[in-house]
């Protein structure tokens, strides 16, 4: 896109001699008008729409389809320009939207002109490192191979540095990741996520990871209400509803459940629907009441959450409660 902003439609001009001419750099660029044609707002759209909340990342992901904006203008105006860092570490607990984020984010870049091909390859270590000697570089160029011209997206990232393990491959991908991320900026990004606290260790322990890392986002947990309107959101995509005594049930059930362990946000609630969803197909096919209704086979009510063990379950203290969320 940024060799498209502002060109003319004759590129070239011919002088009285017959020698060609290249065409005046543009004096101004409309942004606004490069962002609609772009179709960068129609990824952000889908985003909003995809996801709930998550305000403070949504606003990062705009500033940084912005930037590119100004970038790809500057280059066409013929201002100074280098093609920016993009290599990003997203950080947050599970379920909270990392790789859908990814998703959109490999969209913008890809119609913003950033990378050729605009997919997606989510991996994690086992992927990248091997388990003996000779096996780690073969894997990580093959991995590496398949993602350019798109966005390399790594799960868990700090689980590929293990100081403890003297055997251990991981730091061998590593290097080849490094020297790729740097030496291939024009045709690949890199993605980087997982915990916040393990990812600052990780960081700690690679300064090269560090220093190539230009953008940093955190992402936070869901509240209760964003949670329930998640819930609400997922059964309606597949054409379910609660009643409104299993929509009271659900908040309850919302509200003990991110105080237990390894609660995963949006993750958590998907398992939990889909459990409600077999209580709800028993029910129906045990209650042997005759044909039953399409109003029946899409409402979800008290009786398909109220077994679940959850509420059961006795809140811990505050002090513990603390150490829940930090993940002790």
């Amino acid at each position: 896109m940024a060799e498209a902003i502002g060109q003319n439609e004759n590129h070239n001009q011919l002088d009285t001699q017959g020698e060609s001419l290249e065409a005046p750099l543009p004096t101004s660029i409309d942004l606004q008008a490069e962002y609609e044609n772009s179709g960068v707002g129609e990824v952000l759209d889908e985003l909003d729409r995809e996801l709930i909340g998550l305000k403070p990342v949504k606003q990062r992901i705009r500033e940084t389809a912005a930037l590119l904006l100004v970038e790809s203008a500057r280059k066409a105006m013929g201002l100074s320009f280098e093609t920016p860092t993009l290599h990003m570490s997203f950080t947050g607990n599970p379920g909270t939207g990392k790789t859908t984020v990814a998703l959109r984010m490999s969209d913008i870049l890809h119609r913003l002109g950033y990378v050729r091909k605009g997919h997606l390859i989510s991996v994690t270590r086992d992927d990248l490192v091997g388990q003996y000697i000779g096996h780690t570089a073969p894997k990580t160029k093959e991995i590496l191979k398949r993602a350019m011209g798109g966005v390399l997206f790594i799960d868990e990232a700090y689980y590929l540095y293990r100081p403890d393990n003297e055997r251990d491959y991981g730091q061998e991908a590593i290097e080849i990741l490094l020297q790729v991320m740097e030496n291939n900026r024009d045709d690949l990004v890199v993605i980087l996520a997982g915990y916040e606290d393990r990812m600052d260790t990780f960081f700690e322990s690679n300064p090269g990871f560090r220093s190539r890392i230009a953008h940093h986002i955190d992402f936070p947990d869901y509240g209760n209400e964003e949670l329930l309107e998640i819930s609400q959101s997922m059964l309606h995509q597949q054409n379910y509803h609660f009643d409104d005594e299993a929509n009271t049930l659900m908040s309850k059930y919302i509200d003990l459940r991110r105080q237990q362990p390894y609660f995963a946000n949006a993750r958590s609630i998907r398992n939990a629907l889909d459990r409600a969803r077999l209580r709800q197909a028993n029910r129906l096919f045990q209650q042997n009441d005759g044909p039953v209704t399409a109003e029946q086979l899409s409402t979800i009510t008290a009786k398909d959450l109220s077994p679940s063990r959850v509420f059961n379950f006795t809140p811990p203290s505050k002090e513990k409660r603390k150490n829940v969320q930090k993940g002790k």
